[in-house]
């Protein structure tokens, strides 16, 4: 296992211009990436399923293609992991699940029916959460296997960090794109509500597909290629921009998010966060605080119970097939799935309509700061990645097994985009950074992220 402070990531974008003259080729790029799986997989247990030979398959028709001259993308023979929430045709769809064992509905979401027509190579399942939640699967984390990955996109993100793909799908509800990057060291885009078609995965209103990445080229080509030939939601605009990496955009000014989660922050991760501040502050960036401006203090106060709201929503619109499966199969869904029912099944439709007025409010707080600055920016997640062994048997199941989204769920509840940024480290592993726009500002976020990346070093503390 390679030290994260020593950490050489795969990339796709680099190799791709290799395949034009011949000098690699999508096939022998698979071959490599099989035999990371091999060396890393009996550890990381980030894959549920892979289909070697439909990948070969694939790989060695985009290698013909490259030698023809004719990619269909950017992206074309990318090998690449998808969550085992999102139905594919060639591998088995369990959702962490017991009670979903076995399911294989053999056709493919929406996204990964488009990276398939832009030529990807679907290669693998990666690990989920149960049902997308709380619960962890079998996942540890690349870069101490005593550590979480982080939830519910556990396996999509450790499959990156280990260099088993390049890029992984993941999705979000609350936060299982932003943290797993972020305890990872993966780059990633929780897109604008809607940006990318979720196909049959529309049963929540919070829910986002989205790319974990080892680099900013490989997540915007991924991202933009997807929504080219599937769009976003119904009654979504879907993801905009470039089909090249945005241009770096150097921010004039940030609104430093604190979020709920600041004051439980450890004081190795608020020295290494105050430190990447103070970088900005010298590269000529203005930053703007809550005490510094009402509208940054009512967006605050606005999100102050974020992780309350989303929990709330998500519950809610979760319960009805939750509740169909759980009456199905009794044993077939975890203590934490079941009383994730339980509880939403105490609510009333006024709990949820509170919830909804409370994500509206924030909303508008959020569209007010606007023309305050070019975005925000705050942690990804509450410092590195904690330690997981598993529940204590005969006691009650830990809260937060894949950690806190505390810092994830505001994105979630405002529709906004963000990408991560692997920019800092504790005590030698990866603490991500978040940027976040207004909604359908997922390119100009990018391209701050971009600028991140190419002018601020990246700050490690103890």
């Amino acid at each position: 296992m390679t030290p994260y402070s020593e950490y050489k990531p795969l990339t796709f974008h680099d190799a791709a211009r290799r395949f034009t003259d011949g000098n690699d080729n999508p096939r022998a790029y698979l071959e490599r990436c099989l035999e990371t799986i091999a060396a890393r997989e009996p550890v990381v247990k980030a894959l549920t399923a892979i289909n070697e030979p439909g990948a070969r398959a694939a790989a060695d028709a985009s290698t013909a293609r490259w030698k023809a001259g004719k990619p269909l993308s950017s992206i074309d023979g990318m090998p690449v992991g998808i969550k085992d929430l999102l139905e594919t045709r060639d591998m088995p769809t369990e959702m962490g699940c017991a009670a979903m064992k076995g399911n294989f509905p053999k056709r493919d979401n929406a996204g990964v029916w488009a990276l398939r027509q832009a030529g990807a190579v679907i290669l693998a399942k990666t690990v989920t959460a149960e049902l997308g939640g709380s619960h962890p699967g079998p996942t540890t984390n690349p870069f101490d296997p005593a550590r979480t990955p982080g939830g519910s996109s556990s396996g999509s993100a450790a499959a990156v960090g280990a260099n088993m793909v390049p890029m992984a799908i993941g999705t979000q509800v609350g936060g299982s794109i932003i943290r797993p990057a972020a305890y990872c060291g993966n780059f990633a885009l929780k897109p604008t509500q809607g940006g990318i078609n979720r196909g049959e995965r529309l049963a929540t209103s919070q829910s986002t597909h989205g790319p974990h990445a080892n680099s900013l080229e490989d997540m915007w080509h991924s991202a933009i290629e997807m929504a080219k030939r599937c769009g976003g939601d119904r009654g979504a605009l879907g993801l905009m921009g470039p089909d090249t990496l945005p241009a770096a955009h150097k921010p004039d000014r940030l609104i430093v998010l604190e979020t709920e989660g600041w004051p439980d922050l450890d004081a190795a991760t608020k020295t290494g966060f105050a430190q990447l501040l103070r970088a900005l502050e010298a590269a000529g960036v203005s930053l703007i605080r809550r005490a510094d401006h009402p509208f940054v203090e009512a967006l605050e106060r606005t999100i102050a119970s974020s992780r309350a709201v989303c929990n709330g929503i998500t519950s809610w619109e979760n319960r009805w097939y939750q509740r169909g499966m759980l009456d199905a199969a009794p044993d077939g869904l975890s203590a934490r799935a079941k009383a994730t029912v339980l509880r939403a099944e105490a609510m009333t439709p006024d709990d949820y309509r509170a919830n909804l007025l409370a994500r509206q409010q924030a909303q508008l707080a959020h569209a007010a700061v606007a023309s305050l600055a070019d975005g925000a920016i705050t942690l990804a997640c509450p410092g590195p990645a904690p330690l997981w062994s598993g529940d204590v048997p005969g006691q009650p199941p830990a809260p937060r097994p894949t950690g806190d989204f505390v810092f994830n769920a505001p994105s979630s509840m405002l529709f906004a985009p963000v990408v991560t940024v692997p920019l800092m480290s504790v005590g030698g592993l990866p603490v991500g950074v978040q940027v976040m726009g207004q909604q359908h500002e997922d390119a100009r976020v990018t391209g701050l992220a971009r600028w991140f990346t190419e002018n601020i070093k990246r700050i490690a503390t103890a």
